[in-house]
């Protein structure tokens, strides 16, 4: 599974890029046909501005989720915690669990 990690309207630091890429890899442990993810961190103009966006395609499938939050990393659980789960349901749906 390949990890492309974009930052929109600014430069995220080793540290984050290096939490986003340990996080975000766990994913792959609830369907190991997931060919790869993208994820989006951006600024946006609201009091919770740190977007984070994660897209897992998976065969005939993409499966996107949106969080916001006040710090990256608040942004990042959110985001994967929900991704597992669409992950599971989805792969449920598929093959009929």
């Amino acid at each position: 599974m390949e990890i492309r990690v974009q930052s929109l309207k600014f430069d995220a630091d080793q540290k984050l890029l290096d939490f986003v890429q340990k996080k975000v890899s766990k994913v792959e442990r609830f369907d190991e046909t997931i060919t790869n993810v993208d994820v989006t961190l951006s600024l946006l103009e609201r009091p919770e501005n740190k977007n984070v966006k994660i897209q897992a395609y998976v065969p005939g499938e993409t499966l996107v989720i949106e969080r916001a939050a006040t710090s990256f990393e608040e942004a990042v659980n959110d985001a994967v915690d929900a991704m597992k789960e669409k992950i599971v349901r989805s792969k449920e749906k598929r093959y009929g669990a």
